[in-house]
Order: structure tokens, then sequence, then C-alpha cells
């Protein structure tokens, strides 16, 4: 395996936490990432890594992989991947797309396996989810904590709801800041998520999804308050036939205390009752 720290010098590059640069240099932590795919013998034909770095990562998953795929934004560091990996580019087994994770057209891909800028990581997580693949994902250590978080717990949240409304997720390892370079201001987490069909039924994702969103804005109030405050979000015209129509013990929880099956359910009835408009 390529040494993380020679990577560096010989890219002539310093992380710049500025930019949400970041190095993963810990050579253990590194080695074991791929291995998180392999526990649930996931598919490695092809993997996906998002923000590629100067390639400590990419070179483990070349080893693991029939096919990697590697999207790195920094137009240097996708001009260094392409010279450093020149004979694995030219046999086909890499193939390096330089932009912007969230614009760029990206492949078919079986698993991810990326140590996300953790200023988008948000939105590139739920760009992935939809994709219905196994993903090893690297992010902060709270918001891994809030991804993976009970109903009932301070951490439980809007992010926990749309999560697992995709796929069970687990949170696999915590890493120390002194594995990346330069060090971030905060310890990071190793989440895996295995894609999974939700015990509930959904009919309309969007509007479902809108709707979690939406209570959570209101996580102190009632759902029977949070239903009636929030149509500007939810696009609800009769808010009050939804609360007339629902359940009276789910009313009186709050948003945190809601399991996701009973916000899927409560978003049907309001599709059904609440006239939501065409936003």
């Amino acid at each position: 395996m390529r040494d993380p720290d020679g990577l560096i010098a010989r890219a002539g590059v310093r992380g710049d936490p500025d930019r949400d640069q970041h190095f993963l240099v810990d050579d253990r932590v590194l080695d074991r990432l791929p291995t998180y795919l392999e526990e649930i013998d996931a598919d490695t034909s092809h993997l996906l890594e998002i923000g590629g770095g100067t390639g400590a990562l990419t070179d483990r998953l070349l080893a693991v992989g029939d096919e990697v795929t590697v999207v790195e934004r920094d137009r240097e560091l996708a001009r260094f991947l392409r010279e450093e990996f020149a004979d694995e580019i030219d046999a086909g087994d890499l193939t390096v797309i330089e932009g912007d994770a969230l614009e760029v057209d990206l492949p078919e891909f079986t698993a991810s396996v990326s140590n996300l800028p953790y200023g988008v990581s948000s939105e590139i997580a739920f760009r992935l989810f939809p994709e219905k693949r196994p993903l090893v994902l690297m992010f902060q250590q709270e918001f891994a904590e809030r991804m993976v978080a009970e109903p009932g717990t301070s951490e439980y949240g809007r992010l926990s709801v749309s999560s697992q409304h995709y796929a069970d997720v687990e949170l696999v390892e915590s890493i120390p800041k002194e594995a990346f370079s330069p060090p971030p201001a905060v310890r990071s987490a190793v989440v895996r998520a295995v894609p999974r069909d939700p015990d509930y039924e959904v009919d309309d994702e969007e509007f479902f999804l809108r709707f979690v969103k939406a209570l959570f804005t209101q996580r102190r109030k009632t759902i029977r308050n949070a239903i009636r405050n929030t149509s500007h979000i939810t696009g609800l015209e009769a808010p009050d036939a939804v609360v007339d129509a629902a359940d009276e013990d789910l009313l009186r929880k709050r948003a945190d205390a809601m399991a996701p099956s009973e916000f899927a359910a409560l978003a049907h009835l309001a599709r059904e009752v609440g006239e939501p408009g065409d936003d």
C-alpha cells in the first residue's frame, strides 16, 4: 500500500481546514475501512469514493475492488491522482472524475467507501442513500451519532429518521483527530449503511421527508401544535383536518419520541385529509 505521508509529499500539498481538506493518514484506519464492506459480503465490483484527496484510501480500494471511480473537486488533487495512478487508469481499474460530487453524474456503482468533506457530508450522503447501495462513510462524530440515534434520545432528530428510512445505519468506528493531517477540530466516526426497504409504506417519499423536517422544526411542541405551525413547510392547506383525524395519543407526543413508522403513518394521513399543495 502507498504511504499516506508519501502521497502528500509527492502531491506537494497541505490539507486546508478552510477548504474542508483533512487527509486521512493513519494506515490502520485506512486498512480497516474496506473491511466494513467485506463483513457484510458487499459487492465490490465497482467502488465509488467521494473526495479522493491524495489517494491513500483510493489505493486501498483498488486492492479490494475490481473497478474504482473517485470524485475529486480540487483540480490540482485530481491532476495528481491521474498522475499517481496512471497505470491503474490505463488498465481500466480506476476512473478519476474531476468535479463537485453534488453536481457531477455519478456512475453505476456497487458500494461506496468515502471520507466525505464534512461541510457537505449531509448533502452527499442523501445523494447516495437513494441509490440503495452499501455505504461506508466518514462524518463528524456528532453527526454520525445523530444518524444512528434512537427515538427518545437527545440526538434523535430529522437526520435519524431520514437516514434510517433508507438503510440500517451503524456507527462502526470512532476516529481520533490525530488520524488526519491536519487534525480537524472534532473527532470523526465511520457509519456503515446497509440499504433496506422500510417496514412501513410511504406513498410519496418527497412529502414524507418534508413532513419529517417540518415537525422537527417544532421538536419542543406537541405533534398537534407542530402540524398546525408548519403548513408553510408541509404545504398542507388543511392542517386542522389532520389534527382532527389523528390519534389523540399520537398528537400528545413530540417529534423526538416518534418512531419512523409513526411519521410515515401520520404523513399518509396528512396527504389524505390535509389537502397538500402541489409543492
